[in-house]
């Protein structure tokens, strides 16, 4: 189903809110100010959180391997 946007979808669906609630809340923060109106089904919503996923993944390397360079 589609909703008319995160906030929708996450007061809609029962599925949806459950997942949400299992990311972490730094994560659930920039869904909401970033994303709000662009996630309007639960499969772009999971689409959204793992793409943040990655995304912090890549900047916690970035700046592990750029701590390693500038201490050597």
């Amino acid at each position: 189903m589609r909703y008319d946007n995160l906030q929708s979808l996450l007061q809609g669906s029962d599925s949806a809110r459950s997942f949400f609630l299992t990311l972490p809340v730094a994560h659930q923060l920039t869904l909401h100010r970033q994303f709000d109106p662009y996630i309007h089904t639960a499969a772009e919503l999971h689409l959204q959180a793992s793409r943040l996923e990655t995304y912090q993944r890549q900047v916690e390397v970035s700046e592990a391997l750029g701590h390693r360079r500038r201490k050597g």
